[in-house]
């Protein structure tokens, strides 16, 4: 790709840019390999220091259940899943290929997106659809986001001075992707995204949860075909498609509070929806200990915050305007007396990522 990004920083210095063509993935591994080696700047004088190459991969399905140690002999096995996330697991596969090329004897950990929800109970993964769906293509809800619904929910459980394990949370990924979590006894026992990527809470440009029978009505009685449906609820909907200005939650703010009514619809809906499914999730759970946001919105909306929890008092859920008034930092923003605590996380799926790889290797 003509002129690609390469930035970095050391130990938390300057942050460093290089841009230069680079024709594919192993092309832009060696040239971190190259940067991280590299006698002036570099953090490491050979790759013999390098233990284990941890990746970030989307999808596991049921093959995949935990981080996992990869070799070669694991390649077709990932080639078979590519069909679950196309979009993303191609690429993943192509990375790790370039890594067992470029630095053949280091141990290559996958951390899937989707195992952190893997124990979820069959009631809680499975759709009202035929049985031989699930059992010949693997339709059922997965789940992501899990490194970081992990990392949240293990860092909450230690603001409230309790094991992860004792705890009932949910955990509130909300970037310009969404996703949210029922995490009871350590486990995601329930999860927003599904099978794909596009159902739960609206998202920046995609629609959340809808009703089916709108594809089947479109496709029998307008002139759009699948491509165009699959582009439009992927697209050009959630924030992007109500208010008709932006993806971006913050332009639909601003625009928002100057009159313009159909981004107000926009952040109502997924005010709305973020809301049913946290009371969702403490029905299933029977109570919660913590509610937390993670991720770009989460960790900075302070107004999305505010307007999801409002109202809540109820089910135990009293947030401190003035305590909300934080951006990107670990905060608890609930009041006192508060039953369910409600913290703003940072998540850290690098960290999670590392911890994950670093326990499988120290098993070698």
């Amino acid at each position: 790709m003509k002129d690609s990004i390469i930035s970095w920083s050391v130990n938390g210095g300057e942050k460093q840019k290089k841009i230069m063509d680079i024709e594919n993935h192993k092309m832009g591994l060696k040239e971190v390999l190259s940067i991280l080696t590299d006698k002036e700047n570099g953090v490491i004088d050979s790759y013999d220091k390098i233990d284990a190459v941890g990746h970030r991969y989307v999808h596991g399905g049921e093959l995949y259940r935990d981080a996992t140690y990869v070799t070669k002999d694991d390649i077709e096995k990932l080639e078979s899943l590519n069909h679950l996330a196309p979009l993303h697991n191609p690429h993943n596969l192509t990375g790790v290929k370039a890594i067992l090329e470029l630095i053949p004897n280091v141990p290559n950990v996958l951390v899937f997106d989707t195992s952190f929800h893997a124990n979820m109970p069959e009631k809680a993964y499975m759709y009202a659809l035929p049985y031989e769906l699930y059992e010949k293509y693997g339709i059922r809800r997965y789940g992501f986001h899990g490194t970081s619904h992990k990392y949240v929910a293990m860092e909450a459980a230690k603001m409230l001075g309790k094991s992860l394990e004792e705890c009932k949370i949910i955990t509130c990924h909300m970037g310009n992707g969404t996703s949210y979590a029922a995490v009871m006894n350590g486990y995601s026992v329930d999860t927003s995204l599904g099978f794909s990527t596009m159902c739960g809470i609206p998202m920046g440009t995609r629609s959340g949860d809808f009703d089916p029978g709108i594809i089947t009505h479109l496709l029998m009685n307008t002139d759009l075909k699948v491509e165009d449906i699959h582009k439009m609820i992927y697209k050009e909907s959630g924030l992007k498609g109500v208010s008709g200005v932006s993806s971006d939650a913050r332009d639909v703010e601003d625009a928002a509070a100057e009159g313009n009514k159909r981004a107000q619809l926009a952040l109502d809906l997924i005010h709305y929806t973020a809301k049913k499914y946290i009371g969702g999730y403490m029905a299933a759970m029977n109570g919660a200990d913590a509610i937390v946001f993670t991720a770009g919105i989460g960790e900075n909306g302070a107004e999305t915050r505010e307007e999801i929890c409002k109202d809540m008092e109820f089910l135990g859920v009293k947030i401190d305007t003035e305590k909300n008034k934080v951006r990107g930092k670990k905060a608890e923003i609930s009041t006192p007396d508060s039953k369910v605590k409600v913290f703003v996380i940072p998540t850290n799926e690098e960290l999670m990522i590392a911890l994950e790889t670093k326990e499988i290797v120290e098993k070698l």
